[in-house]
């Protein structure tokens, strides 16, 4: 897919303005209170800039004055000194005017700048995760910066050079027709009609221009907030140039917009300039034959041509303004589209707002769920009770639905209605604030702040003491990870952890879920990247927490949810098997099997995974299986799981096709190996406490 289809496929042009273009009320509408609350200040700016203007329009007058009364050689002897003092005075004003206007405007649309900047990250964060999906980070951050500059910058300079246009135009014509000519005035203005014509058509077209170059800037943003993200992936890949590719792909179609773009910029200034020469040349002109048939004094043509050339600034201004005020509005079309997205899912009228907390009792009944644009139902008919301060464990091959059932819990993902319930309410009777402070969750990906540990740590438990961080690292398994860091809880941790292990991070995240002693706590995979003897111990501690919060398990590995209370088994959004551990050996369906593949690869996880691979190509083992290799046997069980996905895989088939149990035992009896070649030991529940193991603080 070309680079252009996929950010179409994508999703980042489908971000479309929220009105037609004309409607200024309506693109700044979002705006409305805060310039109604600045509105004064506003106003006091234009009104300084209409000061500023009057004090200029003394100059030319005064030295029109001047250069009759030296022409007709009746020069005063103090008339000369009162005129400098005076135009001395008209400067000083000027400067005072033009001040409080900067301060007044440019500092209003300062503050304009934060309030929106702040408005918009305090509207993303409440939209839902599938909103997400559907847009890139990149972009959105270049709506988040370049397009809130863009506003800001209209409402600053570009109100300046519109309203400073406007008056300034209005004035010195006026002043013109009254104290010089008004045949004089009128050809001088005449081109008026005609750079009001042109500003109004390369606007349109500006102001469209300038769009494309701010989706263009998005998109490289894009690319580079990527790249930066996954700049170990690339290297370890080796696709440096590809990248490089896509990237100068993506900035070229940038420089393109740009270049169409000032090709417009760079047309429509010179032609208003070129009009403004007219004026002055037709002004020159007529004005020279007014004063050889003295039909004006040399002074008022000196003073007509001042005023004129006062005009020039305006008539330049006003191309400049349009395109300030385009870039402004264009801009602030494409935030509108972030402003409009609504949560999909928020408080309502289901929502009880007197419930103030939960207890941790978690029902589901009849749940089927599937994502939106998706054919495929990822949960499909699940039904289970958690009685506050329960545990239950969920396991299941990839894609069956686990971590979909956590983000419902969550409220990531909108539920059917009465088919979730919390504390025997449905779950969207519980206000998001109470149900989201009550759940702690750690991802089967933890993403970590670029912070310290203990930033981390406190992350929404900001008040915890020493003593509760101490136990939550400890019954986390950080403790000795944290004792290897010369700074302790004050290691930096760099970018989404980048300067820890892949199981410190879990550690890490596990211990600030641990940290909020919330009363549902939901691990998603939590401990893949554990060792066995880290394993053991997190287990031990979270077997000390039953009766005291409601735990949701979901894992890969049968030893971390063998201590459930109740064990759901999942296949294609399914319960296939429920039961406890014991219950579920017993029964000697998928649960039981993949309890003893992951047995074999405990026992000796090269031989194990050997003799799996092996048998499950038709053949036993041959040759000395190696020893003391080294592997952790955590990462043993994870090789003979993904071995015993397959071969499920397979067996199911061959299942369907015999129609019978033969095939299923003859699977099962394959993948444990010839008898009599191993003795196969089965995955038993072990004590809450074990010998050497302290206990948890309380």
């Amino acid at each position: 897919m070309a680079y252009n289809e996929a950010q179409e496929s994508f999703g980042t042009r489908n971000i479309r303005p929220s009105r037609e273009a004309g409607s200024v009320r309506r693109t700044f509408r979002h705006l409305g209170p805060f310039l109604r609350e600045n509105r004064h200040r506003y106003a006091w700016g234009i009104l300084f800039i209409f000061l500023a203007d009057v004090a200029q329009l003394l100059t030319p007058r005064l030295i029109g004055g001047a250069v009759d009364r030296l022409a007709a050689g009746a020069m005063e002897p103090g008339f000369l000194g009162a005129t400098a003092a005076i135009l001395l005075v008209a400067a000083a004003l000027t400067f005072l005017f033009r001040y409080a206007w900067r301060m007044l405007i440019f500092g209003t649309a300062r503050k304009l700048e934060y309030t929106l900047r702040d408005r918009l990250f305090r509207h993303l964060v409440t939209l839902s995760p599938g909103w997400y999906d559907r847009h890139k980070v990149g972009d959105l951050m270049a709506r988040a910066t370049n397009d809130i500059g863009a506003v800001r910058f209209a409402f600053g300079g570009g109100v300046v050079m519109f309203f400073d246009t406007v008056i300034l135009v209005a004035l010195v014509v006026g002043t013109m027709i009254v104290t010089v000519d008004l045949r004089l005035t009128a050809l001088a203005t005449a081109v008026f009609p005609m750079i009001a014509l042109l500003s109004r058509r390369f606007g349109r077209e500006i102001h469209r221009r300038f769009k494309d170059v701010q989706a263009a800037f998005g998109r490289v943003t894009e690319r580079v907030q990527e790249n930066l993200s996954g700049v170990r992936v690339v290297r370890a890949y080796g696709i440096e140039a590809p990248e490089e590719a896509a990237f100068d792909a993506a900035s070229r179609e940038l420089l393109e917009k740009n270049l169409h773009l000032i090709r417009l910029q760079a047309l429509f200034q010179p032609l208003v300039q070129l009009f403004v020469g007219i004026a002055m040349f037709v002004v020159l002109l007529y004005g020279g034959r007014l004063v050889l048939r003295q039909e004006i004094t040399v002074g008022a043509f000196v003073a007509f041509s001042a005023y004129l050339m006062m005009l020039v600034w305006p008539m330049r201004a006003i191309g400049w303004a349009i395109n300030i005020l385009e870039r402004g509005a264009a801009s602030m079309e494409r935030l509108n589209a972030l402003f409009d997205a609504e949560p999909e899912i928020r408080d309502d009228e289901r929502t009880d707002p007197a419930i103030r907390s939960i207890r941790g009792e978690i029902a589901a009944r009849g749940l089927s769920f599937r994502y939106p644009g998706h054919e495929a139902a990822a949960l499909a008919d699940v039904s289970f009770t958690v009685p506050a301060g329960g545990t239950l464990g969920i396991i299941g091959p990839t894609g069956s639905g686990k971590s979909t059932l956590a983000a419902l819990l969550s409220r990531l993902y909108e539920a059917p209605d009465e088919t979730l319930f919390i504390d025997g309410r449905p779950i969207a009777a519980i206000p998001l604030s109470v149900l989201r402070s009550s759940i702690a969750v750690v991802p089967q990906e933890p993403f970590l702040f670029s912070g310290t540990i203990e930033e981390n740590l406190r992350f929404g438990a900001e008040d915890a003491a020493p003593e509760a961080i101490a136990w939550a690292v400890e019954a986390a398994g950080f403790h000795e990870a944290l004792e290897r860091f010369p700074d302790g809880l004050n290691t930096v941790v760099g970018e989404r952890g980048v300067m820890l292990s892949g199981g410190e991070k879990q550690r890490l995240a596990l211990a600030r879920a641990l940290l909020r002693r919330a009363p549902i706590l939901i691990l998603d995979d939590a401990l893949s990247a554990v060792d066995a003897r880290t394993e053991r111990h997190i287990l031990a501690r979270l077997r000390e927490l039953r009766g005291r919060q409601t735990m949701i398990i979901i894992a890969h590995r049968v030893s971390a949810v063998m201590f459930a209370d109740e064990i759901l088994v999942l296949d294609g959004g399914r319960i296939v098997e429920r039961g406890s551990h014991l219950e579920l050996m017993q029964k000697g369906g998928r649960y039981a099997r993949l309890a003893r593949l992951q047995s074999l690869a405990l026992d000796d996880p090269f031989d194990g995974a050997e003799a799996v691979k092996t048998t499950a190509e038709g053949g036993p083992p041959t040759g000395p299986a190696p020893s003391g290799a080294g592997q952790s046997a955590a990462d043993g069980a994870d090789a003979v799981q993904n071995v015993a996905e397959a071969a499920e895989a397979g067996e199911n088939a061959a299942g369907k096709a015999d129609a019978g149990e033969d095939g299923e035992d003859a699977a099962e009896t394959a993948a444990a190996g010839a008898p009599g070649d191993r003795t196969v030991s089965l995955p038993v529940e072990r004590p809450a406490e074990r010998a050497g193991e302290r206990s948890v603080r309380r």
